[in-house]
């Protein structure tokens, strides 16, 4: 298992230098540059910008630079768009909110998703199949810039306390991780029937129930380790992606989380913030892998036996 951990390690480390090369050079060849405004700034002040950013070095410079104040004295860069502020002050201060949102739309998905899925599964082709497996495909299909705006109309509008946009009380964070939550739980329940109804069919369910034994556990004990496996495999991204900001919604509902911060920052081409958004986002990335590969590990004896996850 330690032997797995090290390569999951090292394979991710490789995925973030590469993530980032791309990135780096990427946005840079983009149109525009981060000090265009309403109106053109005199050649010399663009001159003084780049030098003093120094965006005037090449390329190849610059891009050492950058891993050397990340490696060395764990700095992002500033914001070319926010003067004076750091771009791991901005982190800082937006990680909190999308982790809140995030947490609580994780917890929504598993608690609506997970049961509905053992309960699709344990009544395969008949009417709580159907009657699950609709509203799951329906989140599915449905993208995100249309539940948010319904949610807001439905139930921001009307219900006291819910908020449509901004963030100045706790139940701001109630329409943007019902929103996440039901999406996830869509697909949460796919998955989870998909892997129930495999485990379900398998002999020694079979014989378990030959044997007389309740409904209740044999989807708890004999089924829900093995069919969890698909489930658990998306968790692990599928959180990464939360706690970090949903793009879309986080500007639907105007939420100061990363989500609409990686939107400003592509917007206004501030290249340190993309960057630094884009290494925090691919850091949290790997790790919910890892965490995926370790929790697979653990639930598979055949993956402990064979060392691989």
């Amino acid at each position: 298992m330690i032997k797995t951990f090290l390569k999951r390690l090292f394979q991710g480390a490789i995925v973030l230098v590469v993530l980032e090369t791309i990135t780096f050079f990427l946005i840079r060849v983009l149109p525009g540059n981060p000090f265009m405004g309403d109106r053109k700034l005199p050649d010399h002040i663009m001159e003084q910008l780049n030098s003093l950013y120094g965006l005037d070095q090449g390329a190849w410079v610059q891009y050492w630079h950058y891993w050397q104040n990340i490696l060395l004295h764990g700095d992002f860069g500033p914001s070319l768009v926010h003067e004076g502020v750091q771009v791991s002050s901005i982190i800082a201060q937006a990680f909190p909110v999308s982790l809140g949102i995030g947490v609580l739309a994780m917890l929504l998905a598993i608690v609506l998703g997970i049961p509905a899925g053992m309960l699709a599964a344990y009544y395969r082709n008949r009417w709580p199949d159907t009657i699950v497996m609709l509203p799951a495909m329906a989140g599915i299909c449905i993208p995100a810039f249309v539940v948010a705006p319904v949610l807001g109309l439905t139930l921001g509008m009307h219900v006291p306390g819910l908020s449509v946009a901004g963030w100045d009380s706790p139940l701001c964070a109630a329409l943007p991780a019902l929103t996440l939550g039901l999406i996830n739980a869509a697909y949460l329940a796919r998955l989870t029937r998909g892997g129930m109804v495999e485990v379900l069919g398998q002999d020694f369910i079979r014989t378990a129930r030959a044997k007389g034994v309740r409904p209740l556990r044999l989807l708890f004990v004999h089924a829900l380790r093995s069919g969890l496996l698909p489930a658990v495999t998306y968790l692990g991204p599928a959180f990464a992606a939360l706690i970090t900001g949903s793009f879309v919604v986080e500007t639907c509902f105007q939420v100061p989380g990363m989500g609409l911060h990686f939107v400003n920052a592509t917007t206004d081409r501030d290249y340190f913030l993309i960057q630094g958004l884009v290494l925090f986002y691919g850091i949290l990335i790997v790790l919910a892998n890892l965490a995926v590969d370790m929790a697979l590990v653990v639930l598979n004896p055949r993956l402990r036996s064979s060392g691989a996850a």
